[in-house]
């Protein structure tokens, strides 16, 4: 299941890695209600974006990638990475037990990501219910035979020098998609859209659905204050210029904002919203 092949990528179901479905993060910025989305003391399961730290096997602890995530939003859908393979599935959580099923799992060779990693947590995920404790900013899933997988709650993604890929009315954002392909694969694709904050130049430019738009931005206090747009002049199809005119909403003006882990909402005065994920 977990066998390695070069140069070749492919898309099969693996029940294994779909164990790590319930430790995903929402796209949006809500959290979950108590509940099935909670583990002990209040602590939210869905909602947060984990780092994969490590998986531990017959007492043996294999150390995980830098890129090994895991999230899940408020629906179930879920995706993560093992800091080579890219999966997706859906999940159930409930009380302190975590309990999967339907996992999309793609099958490369990475020369960074060791095969005994991939194999331990699969053999790790796929033993049956897994019980959750939650320290801090931490957590552990633990199998019935006491191995176990532990995770921590990554920090919110900086709001300057991060690529955001801008939540398309109409479209699933990245976060939320069932093709956990890199978002890479939407770059220059119609629809697509992006902005970047640059501090030293009071600026935000990027890609909206259809044209390309640059204005100047001042950050504060959980505000910041937009410019006048300047932009491309190209026509697009309908529901691409619909969406781009109500992301010209948040300009000339000031837009409040707010980052939870990759997530960054902006709210203009009027009450429109924007929402976009760290491209990472």
């Amino acid at each position: 299941m977990y066998r390695q092949k070069q140069q070749r990528s492919r898309t099969l179901t693996v029940t294994a890695v779909a164990a790590l479905v319930p430790l995903a993060a929402a796209c949006g910025s809500e959290k979950a209600d108590g509940g099935s989305g909670s583990v002990g003391a209040g602590k939210p399961l869905t909602g947060v974006r984990w780092s994969i730290d490590s998986v531990t096997v017959d007492g043996t602890t294999h150390q995980a990638p830098d890129a090994a995530r895991v999230r899940i939003d408020d629906s179930g859908e879920a995706e993560g990475s093992t800091g080579c393979n890219t999966f997706s599935a859906r999940a159930a959580v409930d009380g302190e037990r975590v309990r999967i099923s339907d996992a999309m799992f793609t099958e490369k060779a990475c020369e960074k990501t060791p095969v005994d990693f991939e194999k331990s947590l699969g053999r790790t995920l796929t033993t049956g219910p897994l019980t959750t404790e939650a320290e801090g900013e931490r957590l552990t899933l633990t199998t019935s035979s006491g191995d176990t997988v532990r995770l921590s709650r990554q920090p919110d993604a900086p709001l300057y020098g991060t690529k955001w890929t801008v939540t398309v009315p109409g479209q699933k954002d990245t976060a939320g998609r069932k093709d956990t392909a890199s978002r890479k694969d939407t770059a220059g694709r119609k629809g697509s859209a992006h902005l970047a904050f640059d501090r030293d130049a009071k600026t935000v430019s990027g890609r909206l659905p259809c044209n390309h738009v640059n204005a100047a931005a001042t950050v504060s206090d959980g505000h910041i204050t937009l410019g006048a747009p300047s932009t491309t002049r190209m026509m697009c199809e309908g529901s691409l210029m619909d969406a781009e005119k109500r992301i010209l909403r948040l300009f000339d003006g000031r837009v409040d904002y707010r980052i939870d882990q990759e997530t960054l909402t902006l709210t203009s005065e009027d009450g429109t919203i924007v929402r976009a994920t760290a491209d990472q």
